[in-house]
């Protein structure tokens, strides 16, 4: 008999571990936008393409998963679903489904979303940094890294450099700079891929073209009214840059 009892609690906890999800805790990105991205074609086409969403953070122990799509955070609460994998119950009675399958995070595909598929970031940012950060930053280097030379424009000949922080080094003028990835500065640009560059407290938008390893960087010109919400185009090109 106490063989017999000892089988069937081994059988229960075996049968609870196996049931038990995945622990999926941590930071994921959206590595397959990156890599459209990569190629070398418009930034918006590569994060329309295989968002919405950029990144996901879970937090497991506080049963929070929040994710990001570049303007705007969604926080809601982590549950274990009995049918395997997570539920992310949001506020307003709004759903998402997550799986495990591999080394990939699958956001699972319902009315409102495609499956989106996530992985763990290679880089590592600071514990305190914004949500977004670790998206933001592999796109960065991916996008922008490695050395630039301007081909034309001011400071013609020099080097340049975009760092993953979001520091530029090279580029006159300017010292910070930040890609439109999505929200109202993609709303006011419309088709066009755009980037924000800063010298200390001053700053301004400007409109840049990617094709293959050439960066076309134009003024951004506003067809709006003062009293409408800002319209840009591209105005006379500032700068052409090869990548090395």
């Amino acid at each position: 008999m106490r063989h017999t009892r000892a089988l069937l609690l081994s059988a229960v906890l075996l049968g609870g571990c196996a049931s038990a999800p995945p622990d999926p805790n941590g930071i994921w990105i959206n590595q397959a936008a990156i890599d459209a991205a990569s190629a070398g074609g418009p930034l918006r086409e590569a994060l329309l393409a295989y968002g919405p969403n950029l990144e996901w953070r879970i937090d497991s122990g506080r049963q929070l998963a929040t994710f990001s799509n570049g303007f705007e955070l969604g926080e809601g609460q982590l549950h274990a679903d009995p049918t395997g994998g997570w539920q992310v119950d949001f506020y307003g009675d709004f759903h998402e489904r997550l799986n495990l399958e591999d080394d990939q995070l699958v956001q699972v595909e319902n009315a409102t979303s495609p499956q989106q598929r996530f992985v763990r970031p290679r880089v590592e940012v600071a514990a305190d940094a914004p949500q977004g950060s670790s998206f933001e930053q592999t796109l960065y280097a991916a996008y922008l890294g490695g050395s630039w030379t301007i081909e034309q424009g001011p400071g013609q000949g020099g080097p340049v450099r975009f760092h993953p922080d979001g520091q530029v080094e090279g580029l006159p003028r300017a010292e910070r700079y930040a890609l439109c990835l999505a929200g109202d500065c993609a709303a006011m640009s419309g088709e066009h891929d755009s980037l924000w560059l800063q010298l200390g407290q001053q700053g301004s938008p400007w409109i840049f073209r990617r094709d293959g390893q050439q960066l076309s960087i134009f003024e951004a010109r506003n067809q709006a009214q003062s009293d409408e919400m800002p319209d840009y185009s591209p105005g006379a090109q500032r700068w052409l840059l090869q990548r090395d």
